[in-house]
C-alpha cells in the first residue's frame, strides 16, 4: 500500500502533531507493508500561531498542496491521509482549499479525527452555505479514524464508508517502572495512608483556562481545606508544568497563587520535556487534569500519567471517561473544583497506581496504536 500523509509534525509540539510523528515513524517499519510519502503541512510557528490567519499561510498551504499532487504522481500513492480541522473557521477554510486542490487526485481518502466537534458545529453554529460547502467537499471519506466511541457520531455526520476506533498510543515513557517507580510509589502511598502528610498533584498541559489550570488551583485550595477534617490528614501541593499562551492568564495565575490559601503550595515549572518531564511524573502522586477544552480528543498527557502509574483526577469531558476504568472515582464534572477536591481525597486513599500502569500497557502503548492504525489503513484497499 502507498499512502500520502498530508499532516504536520512538531514543531509546534501538541498532541496531534506528536501523533502524526509517531504514525509516520511507526509505519516506516516494512512489516506493515505501507510506503509513506509525507507532506509536512506545517503552517504555524508556535502554539500561539495555531489557527491564526497570519499572512503568508495561504501561499504556503498552496505550495503544500502542489507537493501532495506531485507526490501522488511520483509515488503512485492512491490513498491520502488528512487530519481534519477542529470547529474553527480559519482552519476549516484551509481544509476547503486542500479538498478542492488535492482530493480529486486520489482514489481513496482517510480522515483521522483528532479534534472533536466539527460535525456538531456545522449543524449548530455554521452559516448554511458553510455547512453545505463543507459537506460537498468533505463527505464520503473511505475511512474515518476516531479516537473513541465518543468521537464516532460526530465523524459519522460526514457519511464515511467505514469507521475505525483507534485509541492514541505512545512509547513507554517509564520502561523501568516495575523495578524502580512501582516500589517507590508503594512506599509513599503506604506512608501517606498510614500517617498523612503532603501529597503532590501534577498539572501538565498548556496553561489555559479551558485546559483547567485555574480549576486545578481552586481544587488544591479546597482539598487542603477539606484535609483538616480527615484522619490521617493528606494535604496537597501542586506542580504546574506548561507554558502560558496569554500573558493575562499568566498574571492572573501568579496573583492567585500568592493568596494565603495557596501560598507556598503551588510551583510553576514551565514547559518540560525529556528528563524534566519524566522527573515531574515520577515526583508526583496524582495527575490533576480538569479540562473542559472544546476540542479535547484523547490527551497524551493523561496517557503519559497512566504509564507512570499516576492516579488521575480528571473531568468527565469528551472522550476522557473512556480512557479510565468503569466507575472510576477520579472522574468529576467539568468546571467543578469542589468535586475535584473531593476526588483528590478519595483517590489518595483508595486507588492503586498499578491499575493505571496496566491500563496504559493494555490500551495505549505505541505498538498497539500502530498495529491498529495499520489495520485501519489497509482496510481502504478492499
Amino acid at each position: 500500500m502507498k499512502l500520502l500523509v498530508f499532516a504536520h509534525v512538531p514543531p509546534p509540539l501538541h498532541g496531534q502533531s506528536q501523533m502524526v510523528q509517531y504514525l509516520v515513524d511507526g509505519l516506516a517499519d516494512p512489516r506493515h507493508g505501507i510506503q509513506i510519502h509525507h507532506v509536512d503541512a506545517r503552517l504555524s510557528t508556535d502554539l500561539t500561531d495555531v489557527g491564526s490567519t497570519r499572512g503568508g499561510k495561504l501561499p504556503r498551504l498552496v505550495r503544500y498542496c502542489m507537493q501532495a499532487i506531485l507526490g501522488r504522481l511520483r509515488s503512485g500513492a492512491a490513498t491520502w491521509y488528512l487530519v481534519p480541522s477542529p470547529p474553527k473557521r480559519s482552519s476549516l477554510y484551509r481544509d476547503w482549499i486542500v479538498m478542492l486542490l488535492v482530493r480529486p487526485w486520489f482514489r481513496r481518502t482517510i480522515f483521522h479525527w483528532h479534534a472533536v466537534g466539527l460535525g456538531e458545529w456545522l449543524e449548530t453554529h455554521a452559516r448554511p452555505w458553510e455547512r453545505w460547502l463543507t459537506h460537498q467537499l468533505m463527505d464520503r471519506p473511505d475511512v474515518a479514524i476516531v479516537l473513541s466511541a465518543f468521537n464516532q457520531p460526530d465523524a459519522e455526520r460526514f457519511r464515511p464508508r467505514s469507521v475505525a476506533i483507534v485509541p492514541n498510543g505512545i512509547p513507554d515513557p517509564c520502561p523501568g517502572y516495575d523495578e524502580t517507580v512501582a516500589r517507590a510509589r508503594d512506599r509513599r502511598w503506604a506512608g501517606l495512608r498510614a500517617s498523612g502528610g503532603v501529597a503532590r498533584a501534577l498539572f501538565l498541559a498548556n496553561c489555559t483556562p479551558d485546559k483547567g489550570v485555574f480549576d486545578a488551583l481552586e481544587a488544591i485550595a479546597l482539598a487542603n481545606a477539606n484535609a483538616r477534617s480527615m484522619d490521617p490528614a493528606i494535604e496537597w501541593e501542586l506542580v504546574v508544568a506548561g507554558g502560558f499562551v496569554q500573558t493575562a492568564d499568566e498574571a492572573a495565575f501568579h496573583q492567585r497563587i500568592a493568596q494565603p490559601d495557596l501560598a507556598g503550595r503551588v510551583r510553576h515549572v514551565g514547559f518540560v520535556s525529556g528528563a524534566s518531564k519524566a522527573r515531574a511524573f515520577a515526583d508526583a502522586d496524582v495527575f490533576l487534569y480538569p479540562s473542559y477544552f472544546a476540542n479535547e480528543g484523547q490527551p497524551l498527557a493523561l496517557i503519559e500519567a497512566m504509564a507512570h502509574g499516576l492516579v488521575p483526577v480528571s473531568s468527565r469531558w469528551r472522550g476522557i471517561p473512556e480512557m479510565l476504568p468503569a466507575s472510576y472515582p477520579g472522574l468529576v464534572p467539568a468546571r467543578d473544583p469542589a468535586a475535584a477536591a473531593r476526588a483528590l481525597g478519595i483517590v489518595a486513599r483508595t486507588q492503586d497506581h498499578r491499575v493505571m500502569r496496566a491500563r496504559y500497557l493494555g490500551h495505549y502503548s505505541l505498538e498497539a496504536h500502530i498495529s491498529a492504525m495499520s489495520s485501519a489503513l489497509h482496510g481502504t484497499d478492499s
